[in-house]
């Protein structure tokens, strides 16, 4: 029996101009989740990286903390496929359009922007982005210059056979992703609806570790959302 982890990406830059960024509290959190590895000599056969700046930031706080107790740790092999769904096409392109359309959706779009402190900014911003994908997941017509959503379920569908489908036993392969990526992998291995993957993408934690165990016939979830290397419940965030 094998094993893959996925682990969402640390805390980014989320109200900075530069969003795929690790904030100081991301780069705290990726660390603390090398030591944790680190500590317990957990020895990954081989790791597997998003495009991300974010993706690569939270590899390279791990594999350092590994570097610096005198632990090896595989060099990341980049995957295109591990990237996150079309965040900015989505927010540029999508959202504009469905505010002309759909005056309840309107009023959040226009509120996500005028929130009186950043707690509210990022309340009003969830309320929107929810509806927004559910929007993109559902919409009948392709959106035009958008990675659609079943473009997307076939890219992690297609990229959990790559990471699961080589020889050997006993392999334990780590990956570095995002949230949306990691609830529809989630949602592909149980079965379940496609709505499911955004309500799974959106309780993922920063950090977090989603493990599943497989054979080349099969994977089954093993642990979901795991935060045990972060000591502090305080230092649980979301994005």
């Amino acid at each position: 029996m094998s094993s893959l982890t996925l682990v969402r990406h640390a805390q980014a830059s989320f109200f900075a101009e530069h969003y795929d960024q690790l904030s100081p509290l991301g780069e705290k959190q990726a660390h603390w989740l090398g030591e944790a590895w680190a500590s317990r000599r957990w020895l990954p056969d081989e790791a597997y990286v998003g495009p991300r700046q974010r993706h690569q930031q939270t590899a390279a706080a791990v594999a350092d903390k590994y570097a610096q107790v005198g632990l090896p740790f595989p060099e990341p092999i980049a995957l295109a496929d591990l990237d996150e769904y079309d965040l900015h096409g989505i927010l540029r392109r999508l959202a504009p359009a469905l505010a002309q359309e759909n005056q309840d959706f309107a009023g959040l779009f226009e509120r996500k922007r005028h929130g009186a402190s950043e707690n509210e900014q990022a309340r009003s911003f969830q309320r929107m982005f929810e509806s927004l994908l559910v929007h993109w997941q559902t919409v009948e017509k392709e959106p035009e210059g958008i990675e659609s959503w079943p473009a997307f379920w076939s890219r992690v569908q297609r990229c959990l056979k790559q990471l699961t489908d080589r020889p050997g036993n006993g392999r334990r392969v780590v990956a570095f992703t995002s949230g949306g990526f990691i609830g529809t992998a989630v949602q592909l291995v149980l079965g379940a609806p496609h709505r499911a993957a955004l309500e799974i993408n959106w309780r993922i934690r920063n950090t977090a570790l989603t493990e599943f165990v497989f054979t080349r016939e099969r994977i089954t979830l093993d642990t979901f959302n795991s935060i045990a290397h972060l000591a502090d419940p305080a230092m649980a965030t979301y994005r």
